[in-house]
């Protein structure tokens, strides 16, 4: 029996531009990059680990409608928050400041 082989296949027409990195971050966890990519002519902004395996997070989608400069300013923003909390921004909630200690579980 033949060992199994993964292919990764793509729809014909599916286009995937070139991978530009925005910016890098360091958190305890190790050294982040932040990228933006054109897929099917929508940007996408994905957070991925710079060297070893880990997870990838999707930061957001089709900011071609707002500008170079929301890119930016996104970029910028998640490169403070990253080093506000020591961590992924995507990984903290938004509304988790905004909860009484009782709801999460503190007495």
């Amino acid at each position: 029996m033949s060992p199994s082989t993964i292919t990764e296949t793509r729809p014909s027409g599916h286009e995937v531009g070139e991978r530009v990195e925005l910016a890098r971050y360091r958190i305890g966890a190790g050294e982040r990059v932040i990228y933006g990519q054109r897929i099917d002519g929508v940007v996408r902004v994905t957070d991925r680990p710079a060297t070893v395996p880990g997870r990838s997070y999707l930061v957001e989608r089709e900011l071609e409608q707002d500008g170079n400069s929301a890119l930016k300013a996104l970029a910028q923003d998640h490169l403070a928050q990253a080093s506000a909390h020591d961590e992924v921004p995507m990984l903290r909630s938004p509304v988790e400041p905004f909860l009484e200690p009782t709801a999460m579980g503190v007495s």
